[in-house]
């Protein structure tokens, strides 16, 4: 780094909510031309400070200048308007309106009056042909994939040509070769001076992206150091507070016979003929590239989807499965790869959440005990430390983590026999992440059987004790998982 003054200077920033105190006097620099990694777990102040940086939240006390001239933003528009553009976690696309149409919202060209259409289909297929990726430019973004989605995000970024550009999570739903060329493009950003802030809980592309780490805990900053100082172990000890001996824990637990077994599963071109058996007190692991049919496979599993054909058999008992209220009465639970999407109803409470799959073992005569809820749910809180203020907060104000296990609670509430876990720890952080290995690891020790879809390969690796590939809506080939196996094995089969 330069001697060179900041483009970006926060001094002192604080920020309260009824009962949270989110940021407390929170310094941050960032050079032109840098990568900044912002870290942190669950809860820590990152998504707080972006917010504020975007004009989204104002700072209850604290400074800004930008490029040496003070700033101070009361909206996105501000924000924008000095060059600072967001690529937020939770998408900000207009579902009915097209990529075009989204990436040029706000800033549209007219010609007598008239939207300039062509001149938007011209912008976006550049910054997409920038990006290297191919999108439907007529599709409505509703009918795109969740990764095309965020690449539509991305261009709608680089359109405002900004001079900082903040990206959180960006690359959750993004194929290994979509993120290098991320990160290609993150370069070629650096180069024409452009600042990037990159919020990641994957630690691999920290090290491989970022110049200068800066972490967040509790709200305040703990410290920050080129990346070249740090190591992984010591970076994971200032995020969480405290050293992690294993990040994926280590487990002895005897194999037994096959609980669930799934023969000949089909539907249309997304899963064709894909059979596998899962056995008591295993982890197995899908993996493959998105698209490759490996969320398809479980909702087909677990009655969200209907199948053409196949045959399911939980115990050797054959089951007919036709919707998800099937599949959970036979004692199968999906934690699917969207939790707000489908795994929580955002506006309700945390409490109701966790009772929806239960209610028929919460309820008398036809009534909730709300008492017998309210108890069970203590007991989850207690046993997965869920961070929850009281059991009404909105499950929408719940950080990632933990709502992740309030989606946990309720299906151990429900004592499930086979637990799908569909991205498990996407979006959260590593110390969250630590305990939800541990849980999976201590399902498994109580023969519970658990398929796992991960594009993590670290974590598939770290975690599995069997690896089945998809390709193209078919299983390319098993590996059983051991010291020798590599994330260049299974990418081989991932690509077949």
């Amino acid at each position: 780094m330069t001697a060179a003054a900041p483009l970006l200077s926060m001094r002192g920033i604080e920020k309260s909510f009824p009962g949270v105190r989110a940021l407390r006097g929170v310094d941050l620099e960032l050079a032109a031309g840098e990568v900044l990694a912002l870290l942190g777990e669950n809860g820590a102040g990152k998504s707080t400070l972006i917010k504020v940086l975007g004009g989204v939240h104002a700072a209850d006390t604290g400074s800004f200048v930008i490029d040496g001239r003070p700033a101070a933003f009361r909206s996105p528009h501000d924000a924008r308007a000095a060059g600072i553009a967001v690529i937020h976690q939770e998408f900000t696309l207009v579902p009915g309106l097209t990529a075009p149409e989204n990436i040029c919202l706000g800033q549209e060209g007219t010609r007598s009056g008239f939207v300039a259409r062509s001149a938007e289909r011209r912008r976006a297929a550049e910054l997409f042909r920038r990006l290297g990726v191919t999108i439907d430019l007529d599709a409505p973004c509703s009918r795109l994939s969740t990764a095309q989605q965020q690449l539509v995000e991305i261009a709608k970024a680089l359109a405002f040509e900004p001079r900082i550009i903040v990206m959180d999570e960006p690359t959750a739903a993004l194929t290994p070769a979509e993120v290098a060329r991320l990160f290609e493009i993150i370069g070629e950003l650096k180069s024409r001076g452009i600042a990037v802030i990159y919020v990641s809980h994957r630690l691999e592309e920290i090290f491989t992206i970022a110049d200068r780490v800066v972490v967040l805990r509790d709200g305040r900053n703990v410290g920050g150091e080129p990346i070249g100082r740090l190591e992984r172990q010591s970076l994971i000890a200032l995020m969480v507070g405290r050293d992690l001996a294993d990040e994926y824990p280590r487990r002895q637990v005897a194999i037994g016979p096959p609980r669930l077994s799934v023969r000949d599963l089909c539907r249309g071109r997304a899963v064709r003929d894909v059979s596998f058996e899962v056995r008591a007190g295993e982890i197995l692991a899908l993996a493959g590239l998105v698209g490759a049919g490996r969320t398809e496979t479980l909702r087909l599993v677990f009655g969200a989807d209907r199948r053409d054909s196949g045959d399911i058999l939980l115990d050797g008992r054959r089951l007919d499965i036709r919707s998800p209220r099937d599949a959970i009465a036979a004692g199968i639970g999906l934690l699917t790869e969207d939790r707000k999407l489908e795994g929580l109803v955002l506006g309700r409470s945390v409490r109701e959440n966790f009772a929806l799959p239960n209610l028929g073992q919460l309820s008398r005569l036809g009534f909730v005990e709300e008492g017998r809820e309210r108890q069970a749910f203590t007991r989850h809180v207690d046993q997965l430390r869920i961070r929850v203020s009281h059991q009404e907060e909105r499950a929408r104000n719940l950080s990632g983590g933990n709502q992740q296990k309030v989606v946990l609670a309720k299906w151990l509430e429900r004592n499930c026999e086979v637990l799908f876990f569909d991205e498990p720890t996407r979006g959260i952080d590593v110390g969250a992440r630590h305990e939800i290995y541990l849980l999976m690891n201590d399902l498994a020790a109580r023969g519970k059987a658990i398929v796992m879809v991960s594009s993590d390969l670290p974590e598939v690796l770290g975690m599995a004790d069997r690896i089945l590939v998809m390709h193209d809506g078919r299983i390319t080939g098993e590996i059983a998982n051991g010291p020798g196996v590599t994330q260049e094995q299974v990418m081989q089969l991932a690509v077949a």
